[in-house]
């Protein structure tokens, strides 16, 4: 065989090499892409994580300032929730109560004029900024950026025993904000909780990457007019399996 066709041989197993390698990445793409969200949602709540703390670490940086100069105690409130399948784990927020508020009372639900609340805390809690430090919640894999919100042990023990299906509840990853959360307020009554359970098992069941989007613009949405959509019978943003 002369030089030129080894030459031309060469090159053309070479280009045979390059276009299996090309064609068998771009199977691996679709095959990722085509993956169930179910499976995706961990890498997508950590990049989406680790990019929030970045994108607001200034802005984090500020609250950590006035938490710290306007109440005595930690910066950071840490606490034990339960997350997924009842698993422990402890979160972290902002600390918007003076220290030792629990002492006397024990675990009680927040009110809405809570005197254990400190001045930058109203505002904290109202805004739901409290909740920002969760991020690093969802980089340690305990909790996902949307899902239901998770409950103190003690009160996740009572609500399986007075709540039918609650269990059922622990069977997804907790989240920062999650559907009940846009959809009803807080929890003041055993009535409250059973109507904010309706809707995390509603999520749970229709578990969508365009249902958590929704919910996340909706958080935005109610973070600024400071309603609940399910308080607002003439705003319909429904949250739907597609």
């Amino acid at each position: 065989m002369s030089p030129s066709h080894r030459s031309n041989a060469t090159f053309h197993n070479h280009f045979e090499f390059l276009e299996l390698f090309l064609i068998n990445q771009m199977l691996e793409l679709f095959s990722f892409l085509s993956m169930p969200y179910l499976r995706l949602k961990p890498l997508v709540d950590f990049f989406a994580a680790a990019a929030g703390l970045i994108l607001f670490s200034p802005f984090l940086l500020t609250v950590i300032l006035l938490v710290w100069i306007t109440s005595r105690g930690p910066v950071l409130y840490s606490q034990t929730r339960v997350g997924k399948n009842g698993k422990h784990f402890i979160i972290y927020k902002f600390r918007t109560m003076h220290i030792d508020a629990e002492k006397e009372s024990g675990p009680i639900w927040a009110s809405k004029n809570d005197t254990r609340v400190t001045s930058i805390g109203k505002f904290l809690r109202k805004s739901h900024i409290d909740e920002l430090p969760q991020l690093i919640n969802v980089l340690k894999g305990e909790m996902s950026i949307v899902g239901p919100r998770p409950e103190r042990p003690i009160f996740v023990e009572k609500f399986i025993q007075s709540v039918p299906n609650y269990n059922e509840r622990l069977s997804g990853m907790p989240g920062i904000p999650g559907l009940a959360q846009v959809r009803h307020s807080g929890d003041e009554s055993i009535e409250d909780v059973v109507r904010k359970l309706s809707f995390d098992l509603d999520y749970l069941r229709n578990i969508r990457f365009s249902n958590d989007l929704k919910i996340f613009f909706q958080t935005i949405y109610v973070v600024l007019r400071g309603v609940k959509l399910g308080d607002q019978p003439v705003i319909n943003i429904p949250v739907t399996a597609d």
